[in-house]
C-alpha cells in the first residue's frame, strides 16, 4: 500500500538533503516519483579482488568498519521467533516493539551479523534457486530508533563508507528508489535500494509506526553472501558452497542440508509442527539416497560458517546425527519433490 504522505514526515527522501550525498553525486526523477543516484565516476571499470577473504576476514572488514563509526555489534536475536514469523527471517524483527507496538524500546541496536532463513527466494521455472538467492543466509544489518529523519541520511552515507571499506568502491554504487510512503500494517517507511554495478546487494529503510510517527527506526540489510558475490563476480554456488559445489549433489541439496544445520544448531527439532515443522519440510528436499555415505562433511563445513556470527546450542556431530536421522526416517519415494510452497506456509505464519 502507497500513500501520498504520512503526518509529520512529510515530503519525500530527497527533499532537500538530496539523501545527506555530496556534489559527486547525481540524481534523476522519473515522473512517477523513482529516482536514481549515480557517482560521477561511474564510468571507471570495476576489478574483483585477486586475493579472496574467508568469511570470517570479510565479517571481521565490516566489524571494523562499523566499529570506526562507534557503531557497536549487537548479539543475534534466536532463530526461533513465534510472533508474525516461525522463525527470524530478518535483523528488521529486532525493532518490532518500537515498530509494531509502539513500545519506547528495541530489541537490538547496532550492527547485526543474523542468520535468517527465508523460503522467498526466487526460482527458475524448474524450482531450483536462481543465483544469488539461499533458504539461508547472513543477514548483514544496521537497526537504530532514531528521532530525526537528518539521521537516516547519516546512515545511508556511513554504509557507502562500508562498502568502500569492503571493496565496492562508491563510484560503483548505485541508489534507487521511489519518492513515496509504503504501509504494511502497523508500519510505514520509505525504502532506499543500492545496486553494486549490475547486482542488488541491499537496502535502507526508513521506518515509523503509523500511529504513532515519533516511534521511528532505520534498518539497514544485506546479504553476506550476496555482498561477497558482488566482491569477488564469482560463481554462486561456487562461492558459496566451497569445495561441495563440485559434487554430484543438487545445490537445492546442499541449501537443505545447510539451512538444516542453522536450524538443529539453534536447538530446533523437527516436528509436525511450528519451527521443528519448517525444519522437517526444508529436509523433506533431500532424498534419502541423494547421500547414501552420510552428510557430516556439509554439516560440519555449515556448521563452522554459522558459529561465525551466533553461538550454536548443538555441536556438529549431534547436529550430523539429528539430520540423518530425519533424513533416513523416509524410504524411497517419500521425499516431497516441491517443498517450497509448503515451507513457505510454515515460516510466515
Amino acid at each position: 500500500m502507497l500513500t501520498a504522505d504520512i503526518p509529520s514526515i512529510r515530503g519525500g527522501l530527497l527533499d532537500g538533503d538530496r539523501l545527506g550525498l555530496g556534489p559527486k553525486w547525481e540524481v534523476t526523477h522519473s515522473p512517477d516519483g523513482r529516482f536514481e543516484v549515480l557517482h560521477r565516476d561511474r564510468g571507471t571499470p570495476y576489478r574483483p579482488p585477486t586475493r579472496p577473504h574467508s568469511w570470517a576476514g570479510l565479517l571481521d572488514r565490516l566489524e571494523r568498519s562499523f566499529h570506526a563509526e562507534g557503531v557497536p555489534r549487537a548479539r543475534p536475536l534466536p532463530m526461533r521467533w513465534g510472533r508474525d514469523t516461525e522463525l527470524t527471517i530478518s535483523a528488521v524483527q529486532a525493532l518490532d516493539p518500537l515498530l509494531k507496538d509502539g513500545e519506547p524500546y528495541v530489541l537490538r541496536r547496532g550492527y547485526l551479523p543474523q542468520p535468517v532463513v527465508r523460503m522467498t527466494g526466487e526460482r527458475y521455472a524448474t524450482g531450483a534457486l536462481q543465483d544469488g538467492f539461499l533458504t539461508s543466509f547472513v543477514n548483514v544489518s544496521r537497526v537504530e530508533p532514531i528521532t530525526r529523519k537528518a539521521e537516516f541520511t547519516g546512515i545511508l552515507d556511513h554504509w557507502l563508507t562500508v562498502l568502500s571499506d569492503f571493496g565496492l568502491h562508491a563510484r560503483h554504487i548505485t541508489i534507487h528508489g521511489r519518492n513515496a510512503v509504503w504501509r504494511r500494517r502497523e508500519v510505514c517507511g520509505y525504502t532506499v535500494h543500492f545496486r553494486h554495478l549490475d547486482l542488488p546487494i541491499g537496502d535502507v529503510v526508513l521506518l515509523w509506526n503509523a500511529e504513532d510517527p515519533t516511534k521511528m527506526a532505520v534498518d539497514l540489510g544485506s546479504g553476506l553472501e550476496r555482498l561477497a558475490w558482488a566482491r569477488t563476480r564469482q560463481p554462486w554456488w561456487d562461492l558459496v558452497l566451497g569445495r561441495f559445489a563440485t559434487t554430484a549433489a543438487m545445490p537445492d541439496v546442499l541449501d537443505a542440508v545447510r539451512t538444516a544445520t542453522l536450524l538443529v544448531g539453534s536447538g530446533i527439532s523437527p516436528a509436525a509442527r511450528g519451527a521443528g515443522g519448517v525444519l522437517r519440510r526444508v529436509l523433506a528436499s533431500v532424498p534419502s539416497d541423494a547421500a547414501p555415505l552420510g552428510v557430516s562433511a556439509l554439516v560440519r563445513a555449515s556448521h563452522g560458517y554459522w558459529s561465525l556470527t551466533s553461538s550454536m546450542t548443538m555441536q556438529w556431530p549431534e547436529v550430523t546425527s539429528v539430520i540423518e536421522r530425519e533424513i533416513y526416517r523416509r524410504g524411497p519415494g517419500m521425499e516431497h519433490t516441491s517443498p517450497t510452497c509448503q515451507a513457505h506456509r510454515g515460516v510466515e505464519t
